[in-house]
């Protein structure tokens, strides 16, 4: 790696002022499990980092409201998230997900900000919040909005936050009677980079469905909602003809990637079973399989 200059600032505002919006080499760095990894392959060269890790007391820890509502600091370890209490009893599909979330090593240092910021596809917890509805509160130097996390990612590594933005935080609302899946398919070990992700949150009563999430991941550029699948599980009674018609709905209709864990026609097929699976396994209130 060639020599860069690491800024530790004591507060998130001077946190954005040290961020050049104008100069890509400038960046910042939460827990830099992705961007040290991209630093020494020579992916990004940067010439100014600047650490949030002395931001952790103002925009870290977890939070839950009388409702459920949770709120997560964009510096919080995924393994404070993990064994959060909170995050157990109102939102489970999260520590469920989290176990098979790379390496407990991983966990301890990569930060829930920047699991979102990053925009990587083939991350766990983004379409798992997202399934959940889940929002974030950006900062910037004209101060704070909030998006879903939807609107946030935008692309294969992209998303909508400006050059000079940094995530504050996470909010899940509060999920009431709803019930969460979230399916990992690896080629690999079982914390190893899915191929396909399936998160699936739905309001049911017994076997019939109110209203249904369902996000796919790893298999497309990134995590996506797919409406059309849910205003087909929207009003049913689910049946294996029901979970099958879902499943090859969201096949035909998924922009598929290839990539070094499966080929887009491999893919499409997982796609078109996992999606039934996870849907039965919202239902059962299962937690994340393999």
């Amino acid at each position: 790696m060639i020599p860069f200059e690491l800024a530790e600032p004591g507060s998130l505002k001077e946190a954005i002022g040290l961020i050049d919006a104008d100069d890509p080499t400038v960046r910042p760095i939460a827990g830099g499990t992705a961007l040290m990894l991209m630093m020494k392959a020579g992916v990004f060269q940067p010439r100014r980092l600047v650490s949030l890790r002395r931001l952790n007391g103002s925009i870290s820890g977890v939070s839950a409201s009388p409702s459920g509502e949770l709120t997560i600091g964009a510096m919080t370890p995924l393994s404070a998230v993990e064994h959060s209490p909170d995050v157990a009893r109102h939102a489970p599909v999260i520590p469920r997900t989290m176990k098979r979330l790379s390496n407990v090593r991983v966990r301890n240092v990569a930060t829930v900000g920047g699991a979102l910021a990053h925009g990587d596809p083939h991350m766990d917890l983004p379409p798992v919040v997202m399934a959940l509805g889940a929002r974030v509160r950006v900062a910037g130097p004209n101060g704070e909005r909030e998006v879903s996390v939807e609107e946030l990612l935008t692309g294969y590594y992209e998303t909508s936050l400006a050059p000079n933005e940094l995530i504050a935080s996470l909010t899940i609302p509060a999920q009431g009677r709803s019930r969460a899946a979230y399916f990992k398919v690896t080629a690999g070990s079982a914390d190893d980079w899915p191929a396909l992700g399936v998160a699936v949150s739905l309001d049911a009563e017994g076997d019939t469905i109110k209203s249904a999430r369902v996000v796919v991941s790893a298999a497309t550029p990134k995590a996506t909602r797919f409406p059309s699948i849910e205003k087909l599980l929207t009003g049913a009674t689910i049946d294996d003809k029901r979970l099958k018609a879902a499943g090859d709905a969201a096949a035909d209709e998924a922009e598929i990637i290839s990539d070094v864990r499966g080929s887009a026609a491999y893919k499409r097929e997982l796609l078109r079973v996992y999606v039934g699976r996870a849907v039965r396994a919202a239902l059962n209130e299962s937690g994340s399989k393999s």
